[in-house]
């Protein structure tokens, strides 16, 4: 015969560890994708929704999508990186301003805030 007490002590347990794995929060550090594509006029935009803009602000970390005709030049709070063609970069918290590597005086200058 068994105790009640083991029995009620072994259902609490497993309440309390099921309560706690359903009521964890999950994490807020999932990448978000930000996807730069090439588009005229202005040459490169940020695509987000089916919609281009050149100022975009997002909950990090970031995985930036190259998808435009020529390398990008990130210069953000670690220095100068370069992001080449159908490849992306991990981008952390801070401010980025993103060109075109060889663009014209007269392109769109792309700022990225990651917080």
């Amino acid at each position: 015969m068994r105790s009640p007490f083991l029995v009620v002590a072994v259902g609490l347990l497993l309440t309390i560890t099921v309560g706690r794995a359903v009521a964890a929060p999950q994490g807020s550090s999932s990448v978000k994708n930000v996807t730069v594509v090439m588009r005229d006029p202005g040459c490169h935009w940020f695509s987000a929704g089916g919609k281009f803009t050149t100022k975009m602000v997002v909950r990090g970390p970031v995985a930036l999508s190259n998808l435009d005709e020529a390398a990008l030049k990130i210069v953000g709070p670690n220095g100068t990186r370069v992001d080449p063609v159908g490849k992306r970069i991990m981008l952390t918290r801070g401010a980025y301003r993103i060109t075109m590597v060889g663009q014209a005086p007269d392109d769109n200058h792309l700022r990225l805030v990651v917080t």
